[in-house]
């Protein structure tokens, strides 16, 4: 039997998941913690969290994978990681972690990355990276140099977060050409580092880790790793990828013109393309996708909604708090609303800046609230008609950019529980929408298998990965949602010119 084992190293939890290589059942998975892992914030804008603390979860989601049922340590064929994405980890000559990782959701490095656009120029970063610096990984490497010098004279090797688990496991440094694209290091134009994104930085590129293919085997299994995991020695590491463009591989978007989908807290939207284009607003991102390759190229397009599940919780715990309504119910409730909700505009945008805005913070509104017609109901239903309109308003930049929709992927999960939502969704967009039981886990313990030549190629990776439900367009109700459509992007062009 061969055994894959998959980690999404998130920065809520650790999830893990041992899976079937020949049938692809899940026969085992664990989270930890229970509550969300603390995210340490000593300043305003800041998010670190300490490195330690994921490998210690690490050891208790596979000691309780084991504990699950009896297996032979030595079945377990290859490992995968999946992690979050953007984080900056520092370690010295001896591995030892330097300072807490300063993660995705910090914005202390935001004028640093403003600054690296207007010095290198951002046509040429637009035509290099396919993004903007920003607030990504090597301008995060660019604030410690600035304010804690004495680490930063320690530095042996920066990494992201799932590079740090890997050595972990391995002993060894390395990082993907995907892993150098989410810190805004990679040359698109070269396929190779970006050498003159560090310069400008004053970074010298011996701190970057060594480049290995996403699918490959990177390393293996320390006995001393091994001895911490209940896991065998030798055990190959042969996948780690971002948790956006793992998402994607989970509900395997491989190709051109597939989209995965998240509505969690937050939206994103993960667009496959075969074309080296970017939003001249750099309203999305572009990073290197997992199959990519020189010959054959994929690029992963990114547009993240802050303002998704978000809404729907405030809802729940707010609005219709004292009525004791659950997710189910409110949907329900929502759905004897018809389309446009008699006029009730709802705009999603009070989670933050929004980068499909080009960074604006213009808040949650609402709009055409009329006290003798709206209900409960109109709220709740408008609400979520918002979050799909405001996704569909970011789709609408990646179509301009090229990339079209033949299939929609999402993890039947979160705002797709509800079938108004998935409907919407799939009637605005006018695509398919395939909805799957998968997660990151799974999609990392599926990486292992390819990156270890376990299966033959992707195809193979996906035995037993099955839609449990697709959503096709009603046509019966498309002109209706074009029109409210019309009507919510009218009341978003007065938000942005108000």
């Amino acid at each position: 039997m061969a055994l894959l084992l998959g980690y999404d190293v998130g920065s809520s939890s650790v999830k893990g998941t041992l899976m079937d290589a020949g049938t692809g059942k899940v026969l085992a998975s664990a989270t930890s913690p229970d509550r969300e892992l603390e995210i340490i914030a000593e300043e305003l804008g800041w998010a670190e969290q300490d490195p330690a603390v994921w490998w210690r979860h690490v050891k208790i989601v596979t000691q309780a994978i084991g504990a699950q049922g009896q297996f032979d340590a030595g079945d377990v064929k290859a490992i995968g990681i999946s992690y979050q994405m953007h984080g900056l980890v520092l370690t010295d000559k001896n591995n030892e972690v330097l300072r807490p990782s300063i993660i995705w959701c910090d914005s202390r490095a935001v004028q640093i990355g403003e600054q690296a656009a207007t010095d290198i120029g951002e046509e040429k970063c637009l035509k290099k990276l396919f993004n903007l610096p920003g607030n990504f990984t090597a301008s995060k490497l660019k604030w410690v140099m600035e304010n804690e010098p004495d680490i930063y004279s320690r530095i042996h090797k920066m990494m992201l977060p799932g590079d740090y688990i890997a050595l972990k496991m391995t002993g060894e440094i390395k990082t993907t050409p995907s892993g150098l694209s989410e810190g805004i290091i990679w040359d698109f134009e070269g396929d190779e580092l970006a050498g003159f994104v560090l310069d400008n930085y004053g970074i010298s590129a011996d701190l970057t880790a060594e480049t290995t293919p996403t699918f490959s085997v990177q390393g293996e299994l320390t006995a001393a790793a091994a001895g911490e995991l209940g896991l065998k020695a030798g055990t190959k590491v042969s996948y780690r990828a971002g948790d956006q463009p793992n998402n994607a591989l989970s509900l395997s978007v491989l190709q051109p013109g597939e989209i995965a989908v998240t509505a969690g807290t937050s939206g994103v939207v993960y667009g496959v393309s075969n074309q080296k284009k970017y939003d001249q607003q750099s309203r999305v991102n572009v990073f290197v996708h997992v199959n990519h390759s020189a010959d054959d190229p994929r690029y992963g397009v990114l547009l993240c909604l802050n303002g998704t599940g978000i809404l729907n919780s405030w809802l729940k715990h707010n609005f219709v708090a004292g009525e004791g309504l659950d997710y189910e119910q409110m949907n329900e409730l929502a759905a004897e609303v018809p389309v446009g909700s008699d006029g009730l505009v709802i705009l999603p945008y009070g989670n933050g800046a929004e980068r499909t805005l080009e960074n604006r913070n213009v808040g949650a509104a609402v709009q055409g609230w009329n006290f003798n017609m709206h209900q409960k109901a109109h709220f709740l239903r408008a609400a979520q008609e918002g979050i799909v309109f405001a996704l569909n308003y970011g789709l609408g930049i990646m179509r301009d950019m090229g990339i079209k929709l033949t299939t929609v992927k999402a993890g039947n999960a979160n705002m797709f529980l509800s079938p108004l939502f998935a409907e919407a969704f799939a009637t605005v967009t006018q695509a398919s929408v395939q909805l799957y039981n998968t997660d990151g886990s799974q999609g990392a313990a599926r990486g292992a298998g390819i990156g270890a030549g376990i299966y033959s190629g992707a195809e193979e990776a996906f035995v037993g990965l099955e839609p449990v439900r697709t959503i096709e367009p009603n046509e019966k109700i498309a002109s209706a949602y074009g029109e409210a459509y019309e009507k919510w992007e009218e009341v978003l062009n007065q938000q942005l010119n108000a």
